[in-house]
């Protein structure tokens, strides 16, 4: 089973899929950490803030990595902002049996409330060295587009409107 953990920055992709490690015993994937082994290496001139042409160039391979694992029998679970909303069109029906996927979206309200609490568990897993971009106004815009594009697209996603859950199962 390959478990995709999508959602805007601050969403808490990566706390998920550690809890879900924890849970299943799944080893987890963090697109981040190929995106900046990428980068450092030079094997891309793209730098952190492309986010889009980001999905464009790391998609092909991720997608190459679930399918292996599903072929292998191998659980794993992919966390990442670079996970396109239209990923299904990337699979046939029976790599697709084998893949559970959900996108965590925080609401407006949720956003409005509990800013402060987004910024406090921003290094909850992983250290951001530099968190500037993370504003009220950008994480608004990112959570409203990632719904519509959920919904667009048909995905799989939890709403995180009151409080933000303790357990995320799929």
């Amino acid at each position: 089973m390959v478990i995709l953990i999508a959602g805007a920055s601050h969403a808490g992709k990566t706390a998920a899929a550690q809890k879900l490690l924890n849970k299943y015993k799944y080893p987890y994937l963090s697109i981040d950490l190929l995106k900046m082994g990428l980068i450092r290496s030079g094997n891309t001139e793209l730098t952190p803030d492309n986010d889009d042409k980001l999905t464009d160039y790391l998609w092909p391979i991720v997608r190459e990595i679930i399918k292996t694992a599903v072929e292998n029998r191998q659980n794993l679970i992919v966390e990442g902002v670079y996970i396109p909303f239209d990923w299904k069109r990337s699979f046939n029906e029976a790599y697709l049996k084998e893949i559970k996927y959900c996108c965590l979206v925080m609401s407006e309200e949720y956003i409005k409330n509990h800013f402060d609490d987004i910024k406090d568990f921003a290094d909850i897993i992983e250290k951001r060295l530099d968190d500037s971009g993370c504003t009220m106004d950008n994480v608004l815009k990112d959570n409203e587009r990632a719904l519509e594009m959920c919904k667009k697209y048909g995905c799989n996603y939890i709403l995180i409107d009151e409080t933000y859950p303790a357990d995320i199962d799929l």
